[in-house]
């Protein structure tokens, strides 16, 4: 029963970052998310080390922990309230360095320990800098260790597929794994298709995609004809391929042109219901008793989807994803390799025999506050100010775009050292990336 309590407990937590950190930057501005980013990951950076430094069965580590867990629902809010109220600054204040040595210049303290200890002070400027360009320098590493962790996944699916299929009625579990390695590749066919419609993509662009592609594509095909791989293998390294490849060339929005042909195209169609009357009466009804709900509860809901609009589609697809593999990687793989259902649920184990599964173990000790630097630094990538518009989310110059082709390339040729270094129907995860 705990297990149920534990899910939501983590999706709570989950659903509170993703919705108050870009709050704190939409209103008040990129010092404010800054400092309350800081604060959340210095908060869960000490509750992580202090369950990893104290055992597990003692008095002590159970009744900090336990504090710290309970003190969390009104830490997470002071926090937000705090660096609202001490951290907005002006929209075209977006460069540290420059209000730093212009504000220690123009600010005039008192006492030698309010220039360097208050507000707007030396501390302040350094710790506020140093985190954001901690978080810029980090994009990289991020992007990178996105690959890798997607490449454990991969080959984490193609032992459970190779179990799947030796574990009996071997046919029945052929037939459908090819149907689902077919709609993977099918589904990123279709997105690769829309990237060749981009009008962004140049020749280089153009020429870039096609040595990539072709490169996946032949990969993908030695691993099956080998033996070293599988067609699940291949149908999702061929994806994650389409995958960074689309992200390159596309921010998940309509550009003003799409938007115009949409709203043309709207315009110009007969005014028929999209749906059958009895579907679109159910839906007015179901609008009708949102309508009637409680004051309260439709103010939240509203609440909740202004604070969804602050956030461009793709910090939220990228983030998704990233949760997605960190998780299979320091939670499910371990397992797998350990053919126990039970370590899923379980805290991860430090004294395993493996250097890597200690690493991955430690990681996930610590996932609160790599998400929620992960999550700021994709937020970085999309914060643009103004002198006119102000400051927002959904714009700005994501850039990566380098970082993210030197992933693809990383990724695969990890994959093409698999490929050579394995074995025929090897067991997949089990003889991958040991180190006695």
């Amino acid at each position: 029963m705990w297990w149920f309590f534990r899910i939501i407990s983590s999706s709570v937590f989950l659903l509170t970052i993703v919705l108050s950190i870009p709050i704190s930057f939409d209103v008040g501005g990129r010092d404010t998310g800054l400092a309350y980013s800081l604060a959340l990951f210095g908060f869960y950076f000490v509750y992580s080390a202090a369950k990893l430094a104290t055992p597990e069965r003692s008095r002590v580590r159970w009744t900090f922990t336990k504090a710290l867990q309970t003190s969390q629902w009104v830490v997470v809010p002071s926090l937000l309230i705090w660096s609202l109220h001490n951290f907005a600054v002006d929209a075209s204040s977006t460069d540290w360095v420059s209000r730093t040595i212009g504000g220690l210049g123009h600010r005039h303290h008192s006492t030698w320990t309010e220039w360097f200890f208050g507000n707007g002070g030396f501390v302040e400027a350094v710790t506020l800098g140093g985190w954001d360009k901690t978080l810029s320098y980090s994009s990289p590493i991020f992007q990178m260790a996105e690959g890798f962790c997607t490449l454990l996944v991969i080959q984490a699916a193609g032992q459970i597929s190779r179990w799947l299929v030796n574990r009996g009625r071997s046919d029945t579990w052929v037939l459908l794994l090819l149907i689902l390695s077919a709609s993977i590749i099918a589904s990123a066919v279709y997105f690769l298709w829309r990237v060749a419609l981009f009008p962004s993509v140049g020749n280089i662009d153009a020429t870039l995609i096609g040595v990539t592609v072709t490169s996946a594509v032949f990969l993908c095909a030695i691993g099956i004809g080998t033996g070293r791989g599988n067609p699940v293998e291949s149908s999702l390294l061929f994806a994650y391929v389409v995958l960074c490849v689309y992200q390159i060339f596309t921010d998940y929005v309509q550009s003003p042109e799409a938007q115009a042909a949409a709203a043309e195209e709207t315009a110009n169609q007969p005014d028929f219901p999209p749906l059958p009357p009895i579907i679109m009466a159910s839906y007015s009804t179901f609008v009708h008793l949102l309508g009637s709900l409680p004051s309260a509860v439709y103010s939240s809901l509203s609440f909740l989807h202004a604070a969804f609009q602050t956030i461009a589609p793709s910090v939220m697809i990228s983030l998704v994803y990233r949760i997605i593999v960190f998780y299979c990687a320091t939670r499910i793989i371990p397992a797998v390799r350990e053919a126990g259902a039970q370590a899923l649920m379980d805290d991860s184990i430090l004294d395993d025999s493996e250097e890597a599964n200690k690493l991955l173990g430690i990681l996930s000790w610590f996932s609160p506050s790599i998400l929620i630097a992960v999550y700021t630094s994709l937020l970085l990538q999309h914060f643009s100010a103004s002198d006119n518009e102000g400051w927002t989310l959904r714009d700005g110059d994501a850039g990566g775009n380098t970082w993210r082709w030197i992933n693809v390339a990383a990724t695969m040729s990890l994959y093409a050292i698999e490929l050579y270094l394995g074995k025929e129907d090897a067991d997949g995860v089990s003889t991958h990336w040991k180190t006695d």
